[in-house]
């Protein structure tokens, strides 16, 4: 029986090979490589040096790269195919004992068509993997700058993908390498600018191979990309700032909402303006949701000073500095967005650009943990009496359950509010049966998360405190004990006519 080797060859110098790779081609009694059906190999031609007269040569010739077939499976079906083709022919060369080296651009493991053999064959013959210098880090070394540094996260993508999944992948990330460029040049671009990353991206061509190009994306003719071609997001950590960035007027101020709880709960929007923030400012208790990043500066404060912590967010913006206002939840709902633009509204901050992105809200998130208590109507009131009057609260409570909303109220109760609760509760008994389901969540997504289910009777205002928020159900709401011992809520979407 023989062996199989998956040999990597690096990005295209042959100076860049492992001495491993140029051991197991030496030794190998067959050499396979793929090429297009003009018969040209990049693999082969970068270990054209090492591949003697006696060599067993074994061209793996795909039916088809980029025109369309008329394979009944499509092109998917054409390429199972070949490969499971191309497979059985190396198994012939194994079978008789041969040595069978396998080339690779690259690395064998990393987008790479040697891997359709390995998985078909692996299982059969022993094999080893020879791992080679990617195309990432051969652009990253080329363009000279450090691609990911400390914490910052590295996400690599096919420019194949959507462009609105690319758009959001983009956002969401430190830095990144986008692949397969060529014909999804166009998308890939857009995707950049939609991601408001265009301006950092740089584009790198046949990296270490002959007509090797660099230089920034946005200036990048679509007609003369190559699929072998990357865009670089490099790390942004120490990355230079926009010209005139420092200057008044250029920087802004973004409203981001963090979810309920932690990381799990970020949109990729939301996860980009954070990562591109030069200051944090917000909350104690939500800036400790964020990942500390080097060079970012954090401004903590009380969760009582929103309009001092506003302001103090729109002068750094109006100092040339990228702000982002860290809220819970969504920053729209009594939340951090309000207080951000009341004093963005005043004459001294009104050239300083302001953006609000939304987040999960704590009545969302509780909604799902217990079904789908939000399924119909409902309206969203707030229990605090710090910022406006008891009789304020209590007759929009009246208003809502006399309509049979449901109900999600923020802001139940806390340390120094203690009466909100109960009183909200027999004001409801009065025009809610007892037995209406209450959705008490606790920590929703966080690590002391509890969520129950009780009847409007039963709620307990002592076991209520500011980090929880409560659902009440309409007449329609139903619970029901599932038979996996679960039990959920609804409101069902169709109403009784009346």
């Amino acid at each position: 029986m023989g062996r199989l080797y998956g040999v990597g060859l690096g990005p295209g110098d042959p100076a860049l090979m492992t001495v491993r790779a140029v051991q197991i081609i030496a030794e190998a009694d067959v050499i396979a490589y793929h090429s297009a059906r003009h018969g040209r190999s990049i693999a082969r031609s970068i270990a054209a040096e090492h591949i003697r007269a006696d060599h067993i040569e074994e061209k793996l010739v795909y039916p088809v790269t980029t025109e369309t077939t008329d394979h009944p499976g499509g092109y998917r079906g054409a390429m199972e195919e070949f490969y499971g083709e191309a497979a059985a022919r190396l198994a012939v060369h194994l079978d008789a004992g041969r040595t069978v080296a396998v080339l690779a651009e690259g690395d064998p493991m990393f987008y790479g068509s040697y891997m359709h053999m390995h998985k078909r064959l692996a299982d059969r013959y022993p094999t080893e993997v020879i791992p080679g210098v990617t195309s990432v880090s051969a652009a990253a070394a080329r363009l000279g700058t450090p691609l990911a540094e400390g914490e910052e996260v590295l996400t690599i993508l096919p420019g194949t993908l959507p462009e609105e999944e690319l758009t959001a992948r983009l956002a969401a990330t430190d830095a990144a390498v986008v692949m397969k460029l060529g014909r999804t040049f166009p998308a890939v671009r857009r995707a950049f600018e939609a991601s408001g990353r265009l301006d950092e991206a740089h584009y790198v061509e046949r990296a270490t191979m002959a007509g090797e190009r660099t230089g920034d994306l946005a200036d990048t003719d679509p007609d003369s990309v190559p699929y072998f071609a990357v865009a670089v997001l490099p790390s942004r950590i120490d990355a230079p700032r926009p010209e005139g960035a420092d200057a008044a007027g250029t920087g802004e101020v973004v409203v981001v909402g963090t979810g309920p709880a932690g990381p799990l709960w970020l949109t990729p929007e939301t996860r980009g303006a954070l990562a591109a923030a030069d200051d944090l400012v917000g909350y104690t208790t939500y800036l400790d949701r964020v990942p500390v990043r080097p060079g970012q500066a954090r401004h903590g404060s009380d969760n009582k000073v929103e309009s001092e912590r506003a302001e103090f967010a729109l002068d750094l913006a109006r100092r040339g500095r990228r702000v982002a206002v860290v809220s819970g939840g969504d920053p729209g709902i009594f939340a951090m967005a309000t207080a951000v633009l009341e004093v963005a509204s005043q004459d001294a901050y009104a050239k300083v650009p302001v953006r609000v992105l939304p987040g999960v809200t704590a009545a969302n998130a509780a909604a799902a943990r217990a079904g789908a208590p939000l399924g119909h109507d409902y309206a969203t009131i707030s229990l605090s009496d710090r910022l406006k009057p008891w009789e304020v609260i209590a007759a929009r409570l009246r208003a809502a359950a006399a309509a049979d909303l449901v109900l999600a109220l923020y802001n139940p109760g806390s340390r120094t509010r203690t009466e909100q609760v109960g009183k909200a509760r027999d004001l409801l008994l009065e025009l809610r049966s007892p037995d209406t389901p209450v959705v008490v969540g606790r920590d929703v997504g966080g690590p002391s998360e509890n969520v129950r289910i009780v009847t409007l009777a039963e709620l307990e205002p002592a076991e209520v405190d500011m980090r929880t928020i409560l659902l009440v159900g309409s007449s329609q709401t139903r619970s029901v004990l599932r038979g996996d011992g679960r039990q959920i809520v609804w409101t069902p979407r169709r109403y009784p006519e009346v």
